[in-house]
């Protein structure tokens, strides 16, 4: 059951079919939160050092340096960076089956390619996954996953890429914590693994923590609340608590609200036009929206939602409107656009 004394119209519900229109609704941001925010986290983590942004193969530019002056000591191993400006974390799908890009990078070398691709275009972290989490997607083996994500991290970190790896298993974790990621994207937040906390606090790495209900084949039979907003952040709100208990620093950690997972399109807009819910939580906030389908059946016409790869522009709204309330991150498929909108965001509160 949604809150109807908490939210105006639906995205269903309104005449103009617009990410814009709907975003309208949101609470206005108020500029001086993204200046108390601006570096107030930030501990070294294991192995702490500057990233190098050396060794791209030709035909690709270099990673920028980091702006010092600006973010503060950037792209620390295993940490919450001190930074001035929402991250970008960019996608990189080692799967057959994802939604967007499923089968496009499988081979170990063109995820790799991809990977750099995604550095060189102003990606801070590139997330590593080797099992879709789209809805009704069936699991690989363990066995699988690993050949899929260890070889593509370790080739990443080798050419100075911070990396993140996309897992629920604290094997794989592990095994790509051991092949120099930094950060552990865990979808479950640890409810599909009992031995996911323990792991990443011994690893040392950034844990990303999300909300989540049940795995993909039936997450949208648990899409039930009573209300979203409260559910979402007592649930996570208790992932966090694990996540501490089991000795992962505060420092390291960050919250998702999972978007999209065991939740309706009017779920996934209520839940962002009070995010602030999530957000008192008080850690660093990850937005992962990059062309979902809560997106294209906003955008839809005649023919259906509009498919997965014309879902950017609808994406860069959020985009826009995640750096205005100065979170932490965005998770996205297209680095560049989500880069350029920051960009124009840091401009306009400079």
């Amino acid at each position: 059951m949604l809150s109807s004394e908490r939210t105006g119209p639906r995205a269903s519900d309104q005449p103009i079919p617009a990410v814009m229109a709907t975003m309208a609704t949101m609470p206005a941001v108020n500029p001086r939160r993204r200046q108390r925010r601006c570096g107030e986290r930030g501990r070294p983590g294991r192995n702490a050092g500057n990233v190098g942004h050396g060794g791209l193969p030709s035909g690709f530019p270099s990673l920028p340096a980091p702006d010092a002056e600006r973010n503060g000591p950037a792209r620390y191993p295993g940490r919450v960076p001190n930074h001035c400006r929402t991250l970008v974390m960019g996608i990189l799908n080692v799967t057959a089956d994802s939604f967007s890009d499923g089968g496009r990078f499988l081979d170990a070398d063109a995820a790799v390619t991809h990977g750099l691709r995604l550095a060189a275009e102003g990606a801070d972290i590139v997330d590593v996954g080797g099992e879709s989490t789209r809805p009704g997607a069936e699991r690989v083996d363990a066995d699988v996953e690993l050949a899929r994500v260890v070889p593509v991290v370790r080739a990443l970190v080798a050419h100075g890429v911070q990396v993140s790896v996309d897992t629920m298993r604290a094997e794989v974790a592990a095994a790509a914590a051991e092949a120099g990621a930094s950060w552990i994207n865990d979808v479950s937040g640890g409810l599909a693994d009992p031995a996911m906390l323990s792991t990443v606090a011994k690893t040392g790495a950034g844990y990303i923590a999300m909300h989540w209900r049940a795995h993909s084949t039936t997450m949208q039979q648990h899409a039930v609340y009573a209300d979203v907003v409260d559910d979402v952040a007592r649930e996570l709100g208790e992932r966090r608590d694990a996540a501490l208990a089991a000795g992962i620093d505060p420092g390291r950690l960050v919250l998702d609200p999972g978007v999209g997972f065991a939740k309706t399109a009017d779920h996934n807009w209520e839940l962002l036009q009070h995010l602030d819910a999530v957000e008192a939580l008080g850690q660093p906030v990850l937005l992962g929206v990059s062309r979902k389908r809560f997106l294209g059946e906003l955008l839809a016409d005649a023919d259906g939602p509009r498919p997965p790869a014309d879902r950017d522009a609808a994406t860069t709204a959020l985009t826009v409107w995640a750096a205005e309330r100065g979170l932490w991150g965005v998770r996205t498929h297209d680095v560049r656009g989500q880069r350029d909108a920051i960009a124009v965001i840091e401009r306009l509160y400079s």
